[in-house]
């Protein structure tokens, strides 16, 4: 082997290897090579990735097939994001904690517990997604003009929004359970449920926005009721999965949806942290979405189309972030800390190179990217020059989710909470209104705010991972 062969080698060993990632915590026991390591990640984090890229094409494909009917379909669509996204907070934050507690339990080899766990948490969110639900149904209007819903396109709005609100109790136990299965590892499960929901979406969309043979032409509400179906396809599949004879969480057999304190505990303490995160979150998404639509219909057309690409993209972040919140919970729970650690760093590594090649992808495709969604010109335009803007975020965004994923699985909800508040409610929308109107730069002025934020995320998860204080948590 010539000398440069060996730099090479020593290079990629330093920078992919396992053993150097362990140079501040001790190895345990026995460590996986790194070829089994990443393999290992990737095989978990892979069903994961393409549930997230599915579950962010329904709304996607909402916008791409009514984007046929004009910008204010695009945006009677688009306007309903965050208030569905806030209703659902709640849920979100559950499932954090049902995540957490699962795999804790798993490496615990606690299979009463872990099926115990995922019972009560289909009770708690059967009841609160009811509440949440009739509550969106209830101030649709209200809601929707808070949110900056233009008169124009404000009756479709309401109409698609109270569509998915009647729907939200089914997308919210398909997304527990999944959150459950995920916990066990089992990450192809909530893939395939979400395979089923995007087939049938797509298929009553093409039928019901454009009343294809006998189906009525519904437009804006005919791409609504296509989700609705999708999710009602998804909640049945994913209670189907708890029926098997080998399966490892259950209902075939008796047991108990009583929310003891075992039980809730636990959860409750990662999930309120989450439930303070989300709320945070989903207010400076609003307060984010309301400021730029402000902007006029064109630029938030735009915005719209950019963040769906965004939201696509970010299903490589979410898979790995799933995959690492799994396993960091899973090897807390057998008492292997060391192996947390490699695992997060081996998500890292990945992050890494899956964000180069949306930092390519984003700058290379721009214009292709923007026509998928819109065939006016100066929305393709404009929308190139925030795709080049978009593509210095992917590496802090990538990155910034796995590390989160990493706390989440070991518990750390609080400081994750807290990094969220800051980041998302106080310095995206305030550095959002500055850039835009004060400073007059435009829509370009939200998407520099946005990488600010991610950029604060990841420097700050950084820094709590490679502290180690999250794998002293105990759950």
């Amino acid at each position: 082997m010539d000398s440069q062969t060996k730099t090479k080698n020593t290079f990629f060993t330093c920078l992919f290897g396992i053993e150097p990632m362990l140079k501040k915590t001790p190895a345990l026991g026995e460590l996986p090579t790194t070829a089994k390591a990443y393999q290992n990640f990737l095989k978990m984090a892979w069903p994961s990735a393409l549930e997230s890229l599915l579950v962010g094409l329904i709304g996607s494909i909402d916008t791409m097939m009514v984007g046929t009917m004009g910008e204010n379909a695009i945006n009677a669509v688009g306007i309903t994001n965050q208030p569905k996204f806030i209703l659902l907070a709640v849920i979100f934050s559950l499932n954090v904690g049902v995540v957490a507690v699962v795999a804790r339990r798993r490496g615990e080899n606690d299979k009463e517990g872990a099926n115990h766990t995922m019972r009560v948490a289909i009770l708690l969110s059967g009841l609160l997604s009811l509440l949440t639900s009739a509550f969106g149904f209830l101030f649709a209007k209200p809601i929707l003009k808070f949110a900056g819903a233009d008169p124009v396109y404000l009756a479709d709005a309401v109409t698609y929004f109270r569509i998915l609100c009647v729907s939200i109790v089914f997308t919210a136990l398909n997304l527990t359970i999944n959150a459950a299965q995920r916990g066990c590892g089992n990450t192809k499960i909530s893939m395939r449920t979400n395979i089923v929901a995007n087939i049938v979406n797509v298929i009553f969309n093409y039928l019901l926005i454009n009343g294809v043979w006998i189906f009525p032409k519904w437009g804006v509400a005919g791409a609504a009721v296509a989700t609705a179906l999708g999710a009602v396809s998804a909640c049945a599949i994913s209670f189907a999965t708890l029926l098997g004879k080998n399966a490892y969480l259950s209902l075939r057999k008796r047991g108990s949806f009583k929310p003891t304190a075992t039980v809730l505990t636990p959860v409750l303490r990662v999930s309120s942290s989450a439930f303070v995160e989300q709320v945070f979150m989903r207010i400076g998404f609003f307060a984010y979405a309301k400021i730029v639509a402000g902007l006029g219909p064109t630029p938030y057309a735009v915005h719209l189309i950019c963040m769906n690409i965004l939201n696509l993209s970010f299903c490589f972040g979410d898979g790995l972030g799933i995959a690492a919140s799994a396993l960091v919970g899973q090897n807390l729970g057998s008492h292997r800390p060391d192996l947390s650690t490699v695992y997060g760093k081996v998500g890292q590594r990945i992050a890494f190179i899956c964000s180069t090649f949306l930092f390519l992808l984003f700058i290379g495709a721009r214009h292709g990217l923007v026509w998928l969604f819109s065939k006016e010109p100066e929305s393709i335009a404009l929308g190139g020059t925030i795709m080049i803007i978009m593509a210095f975020s992917t590496h802090f965004q990538t990155s910034q989710v796995v590390l989160n994923g990493c706390l989440r699985g070991a518990g750390d909800s609080a400081f994750v909470a807290v990094t969220s508040m800051i980041s998302i409610a106080l310095i995206r929308p305030v550095l959002t209104y500055l850039l835009c109107f004060p400073l007059g730069l435009g829509l370009a002025g939200a998407w520099f705010s946005l990488i600010l934020d991610q950029g604060f995320r990841f420097v700050a998860g950084f820094i709590r991972f490679s502290s180690g204080k999250w794998t002293r948590i105990r759950l």
